[in-house]
């Protein structure tokens, strides 16, 4: 007989629902329901603060909404990015094809003119960390390579090269209400991070130049743009060029500028931004910045940027993670109380919320002091300013390396803890965004340098100065407000550090001394967040 004939309910009498949960989650605007947020837009931003309140307040529930859905569907594997290289008449087109999803995202954040001349830094700062709360979704890893794109070109203009204007204008203010989108191809097979090890060929070609060879990790293989290093023909130095993707009037033809796209990468994080292999042959480029500087003006501009971002997903990252995690610990009942009610999980839930905050009030504190800083981005330690403003370059070159290696650490934990407070449902794809932005936090990571490359280059940067710039006077300045007891043990710490072979050989004495300088770094860049907390509240 068939039981759903006689009218039996066949799923049995449990009635439990999610609903409440979910409505409240997704009734949230991740701006006005977040004070602490709010509270540090307020500290930094003084007499602009009402004006930028109520920008954000507009924006806000655009990003906690509408783009939020998006980002969920674009993270679907099923249509993640993948590779048309041929159209049906044998033309090689190379075209990488996403969801539609992820194109009204792209229409949506960049028709915002986030680093546009219109548009306020600290407005830019909050809509981004706003946005960075979707994850990476197919975007924000554009947004951010676009931003060094526009850093780069603001800062060598050249006459010589109407071009290098015109993708100005494209990716900075847009033309016709449509804007440009930029990359960042620097890693090659036989190097990574060491970008000295680059063979990709830059061929004269009159003003211009042509590039032979290979760039083996290229993410946002589909943008506009991108910046590119190469070494001159000839040369053993690095330089730095502009490479559009496609010649004027050939993108309706799907006619790449000299180059192939060999294949997509298969990424465990930020698996929506399509991450290419690039054959180079033949493509045009234009030079830019100081020829034979390539590495400092990549790096110093650039990858500073990104690094700079990426502390700012961190914070958004944090705060998405402890606000849902509340949310969630409020509604989950288990063994009669709610999971809030437990001591073990109250406690984790103070801490996630206290990293998130922590690490917000780091990001806003060294974005108010790129912002204060005349020039903030240096290819190279060396300037010609005065001795006390090379410090306070100095001082933040160092803090956006430690803010990257430090939060992206902290950050895959904090995530990985506010999975936890969901139990078996944190691990659940569709149920929260959770698993998909810790793997987005642990490829954050590895981008533009992982860890043990920044321990180093902190660490030699401190060597590197310590003439004129030292190691008590840059703990004192970096951890200004803090307490004179806290000041002396830091800068103590330091400069026994400084005389122990962390970089050294590998031996007993080596190895301590890494251990000692990973930890010190940690607990360093802690307090300064620390210090930023306390000035917020």
């Amino acid at each position: 007989m068939n039981i759903a004939s006689q009218g039996t309910d066949i799923s049995g009498k449990n009635t439990y629902s999610f609903d409440e949960f979910v409505d409240k989650r997704d009734s949230l605007d991740w701006y006005r329901d977040e004070p602490f947020l709010q509270k540090a837009v307020k500290h930094f931003t003084a007499s602009r603060y009402e004006q930028i309140h109520q920008k954000i307040l507009a924006f806000s529930p655009i990003v906690s909404n509408e783009w939020n859905r998006l980002a969920e569907r674009t993270a679907r594997p099923e249509v993640r990015p993948y590779m048309l290289h041929y159209d049906a008449f044998n033309h090689r087109i190379d075209r990488v094809v996403r969801p539609m999803e992820v194109h009204k995202l792209e229409q949506g954040i960049f028709g915002e003119g986030l680093f546009s001349s219109q548009m306020e830094p600290w407005e830019s700062f909050v809509k981004r960390m706003l946005i960075h709360q979707l994850g990476e979704a197919g975007v924000t890893c554009p947004m951010t390579c676009t931003h060094g794109l526009i850093a780069l070109l603001d800062q060598f203009p050249n006459e010589d090269y109407p071009e290098l204007q015109e993708i100005l204008r494209h990716s900075k203010e847009g033309i016709n209400g449509e804007f440009a989108i930029g990359a960042q191809f620097m890693s090659e097979i036989q190097g990574g991070s060491d970008l000295p090890a680059n063979v990709l060929e830059a061929v004269p070609d009159g003003p211009n130049y042509r590039l032979y060879g290979n760039k083996f990790f290229c993410s946002v293989a589909h943008a506009d743009y991108s910046v590119v290093t190469a070494k001159i023909s000839g040369s053993n130095k690095v330089s730095t060029f502009i490479v559009p993707s496609w010649l004027p009037g050939d993108k309706e033809k799907e006619k790449r500028n000299g180059y192939q796209i060999n294949r997509i990468k298969w990424k465990m994080g930020t698996a929506e931004v399509p991450t290419g292999e690039i054959q180079y042959h033949g493509a045009l480029a234009y030079p830019i910045g100081p020829q034979d500087k390539g590495i400092a003006v990549a790096v110093g501009i650039v990858l500073t940027l990104s690094r700079l971002e990426i502390g700012i997903a961190c914070a958004g990252f944090m705060l998405r993670a402890s606000r849902e995690a509340r949310l969630y610990s409020d509604f989950r009942t288990v063994f009669g109380k709610k999971v809030k009610e437990y001591p073990l999980a109250a406690s984790k839930l103070k801490r996630i919320e206290k990293a998130a905050e922590r690490t917000t009030a780091g990001a806003f504190k060294i974005y108010d002091l790129f912002l204060k800083l005349e020039q903030p981005l240096n290819p190279g330690i060396k300037s010609n300013y005065p001795i006390e403003v090379q410090k306070q370059l100095f001082n933040l070159r160092e803090l956006i390396l430690l803010q990257k290696m430090c939060v992206t650490n902290e950050g895959a934990e904090v995530l990985r803890e506010a999975i936890s407070v969901f139990a078996g449902h944190g691990v659940m794809e569709e149920f929260s965004s959770l698993p998909r932005i810790f793997r987005d936090v642990v490829v954050n990571e590895q981008w533009e340098g992982p860890r043990n490359l920044l321990l180093s280059q902190v660490y030699r940067d401190l060597q590197r100065v310590s003439d004129w710039y030292t190691p008590a006077e840059f703990v004192g300045s970096v951890l200004k407000g803090a307490s004179m007891e806290t000041i002396k043990q830091f800068s103590e710490q330091l400069e026994e550090l400084l005389q122990r072979p962390v970089l050294g050989e590998v031996c007993e004495a080596s190895l301590e001394a890494a251990e000692e300088w990973d930890r010190f770094c940690d607990e360093f860049f802690k307090m300064f967040q620390e210090i930023a907390l306390a000035e917020i509240h």
